[in-house]
């Protein structure tokens, strides 16, 4: 199978950068080229728990559409998502985009909805691929986040992964975190 590039939305509000760190070093298992937007601190959405941290990743598999759900399924068993003493969220780990499918397939619609509903996945993906096409329009990422009107908050935060800081200093200056 010729090469895909995905995009995956990751989320966590338990051992928030342990989980996202182990989902991540899993990722690099079968997403050749990982690049990592900046990590965000997010109020929980839907959900009573503590704040969330949240990125988007992207880049290039071979895996079928239905076999990287599968896998991505594994790595939020190894991390406790489906253990059934477990509190909040340890890791989450969504397909967003799929190459350029557009459409239900196997009941999963691509563009995933949240892409436009939830600010932590709309400016990651925006900072990540600004100039990248949301399939089935003509509208690319940034421009849909500078329209945006999403009542959430959400804020930048400082997090390593690999010895590398995926939030650039200028990002977390310009947006402290807010007291709450």
């Amino acid at each position: 199978m010729p090469l895909t590039t995905v995009f995956l939305g990751l989320g966590s509000n338990i051992e928030r950068e342990r989980h996202l760190c182990a989902g991540l070093d899993a990722l690099t298992g079968f997403i050749d080229n990982l690049q990592c937007s900046p990590v965000f601190e997010s109020e929980p959405v839907g959900i009573r728990s503590g704040p969330f941290f949240n990125l988007v990743v992207s880049g290039e598999t071979h895996l079928p559409l239905a076999e990287l759900g599968l896998r991505l399924k594994h790595i939020e068993a190894d991390n406790g998502r489906y253990a059934p003493e477990r509190k909040g969220l340890p890791l989450d780990i969504d397909v967003l985009l799929y190459g350029d499918l557009y459409g239900d397939f196997d009941g999963l619609a691509l563009p995933r909805a949240e892409v436009l509903k939830n600010a932590f996945v709309l400016w990651p993906l925006a900072l990540l691929a600004p100039q990248k096409r949301l399939p089935g329009t003509d509208r690319e990422f940034a421009s849909l986040w500078a329209e945006a009107s999403i009542d959430q908050r959400l804020w930048p935060v400082p997090f390593a992964w690999r010895g590398r800081d995926l939030t650039p200093a200028g990002l977390l200056q310009a947006f402290p975190k807010p007291a709450l």
